[in-house]
């Protein structure tokens, strides 16, 4: 497969994980009634475990630097922003909708793209045609993800009702609630923003990204786990049965800890934060599809001009990076072939 098509296949297929997550999820939580935070526990406690031999096996050949306290501390902090994204990312979809919660994760790529630049992991020229792309894009992207979320409009396509009016039902809040869950959503989208730049810098330090996918649950499992102790009295909130809910724990630990993380771990190392990011909006767009073939959802011109605008602004950021990338790889050859005549050791080693 071409290095440069990569990343931008394994980022497609991590949100859809993403999105399969939340459809199974969703159903785990309103069907059966388990706890979110149980649900974070088995599912990074399994995920480790699963990730433990391939970080050992992928990793074992490669010159990685040693384990140290400093790096250990690294990866707490990494698990501390993810567990913490999770929990009020859950926690603001109780008490509000998904709706707004969908609506407000679309800051994410806003917020990562303003750290990145804050941290300097992000060049900006506003003089330059790519990074005005970029800057527009970004915009864009997430002013069509809240057309597509928070704008409804007339309905093109419609489907007969299923689980998906049970599911509205359930999370009708009132509009007290509904403030307090804007604001743990808010912190969400903060923490999944510092959750990016804190693992672009321990991945710039330890370029292996299945072992610091592997701390990263490990440690999510315990913080989560012992967080849990302390809101969960009743010991039966941590049972599997029904089945349903082992079956949203399996498919979370399989696809979303550990191929969803591992995906993304491995496309941030090699295309940086902000690349990663864009992505969101575009898990919009999967979402509506995905609601209107499993969940009967239908289809409204919102939905469909949100689409429409999420794409545009996604391409604009797409060509604004892959012409600065562009620019770089001949900047550095241009550079390379005016010093080759006036290097002796390398003219030497020629002519040799």
């Amino acid at each position: 497969m071409d290095s440069e098509v990569a990343p931008y296949i394994g980022m497609i297929l991590a949100e859809c994980c993403q999105v399969g997550l939340m459809i199974i999820s969703k159903q785990a939580f309103s069907l059966t009634n388990m706890s979110n935070f149980v649900f974070v526990t088995y599912s990074n406690l399994l995920a480790s475990f699963i990730l433990l031999p391939f970080s050992y096996f992928f990793h074992r050949s490669e010159n990685v630097p040693p384990l140290s306290l400093s790096l250990l501390g690294w990866f707490f902090l990494l698990a501390l922003s993810g567990c913490l994204a999770q929990i009020f990312g859950y926690a603001g979809i109780n008490y509000s909708s998904p709706t707004l919660g969908t609506a407000m994760l679309n800051l994410v790529p806003g917020l990562t793209f303003l750290l990145a630049i804050v941290f300097r992991m992000e060049k900006v020229n506003w003089k330059t045609i790519t990074s005005q792309s970029k800057l527009i894009g970004t915009a864009v992207s997430i002013a069509g993800a809240f057309v597509a979320t928070l704008y409804e409009g007339p309905p093109l396509l419609a489907f007969p009702a299923t689980l998906n009016s049970y599911l509205h039902v359930l999370v009708e809040q009132s509009k007290s609630k509904w403030i307090i869950g804007g604001f743990f959503l808010g912190v969400d989208c903060v923490m999944a923003s510092s959750w990016v730049i804190i693992q672009a810098v321990i991945l710039a330090k330890y370029p292996a990204e299945l072992i610091v996918v592997f701390f990263y649950c490990f440690f999510v499992a315990i913080q989560s786990g012992v967080f849990t102790l302390f809101v969960e009295r009743d010991l039966s909130t941590w049972s599997l049965v029904p089945v349903l809910r082992l079956l949203a724990v399996l498919y979370s630990a399989v696809f979303g800890s550990a191929l969803q993380v591992g995906l993304t771990s491995w496309c941030l190392r090699r295309k940086g934060p902000v690349f990663v990011c864009m992505f969101k909006p575009l898990g919009v767009a999967i979402a509506a599809v995905a609601g209107v073939l499993f969940f009967g959802d239908t289809l409204y011109l919102g939905s469909l001009l949100g689409v429409i605008i999420i794409i545009l602004g996604f391409y604009s950021v797409m060509w604004g990076k892959a012409k600065e990338e562009k620019t770089g790889r001949d900047h550095k050859l241009s550079d390379l072939q005016s010093t080759t005549p006036n290097t002796p050791l390398l003219r030497h080693v020629v002519e040799a």
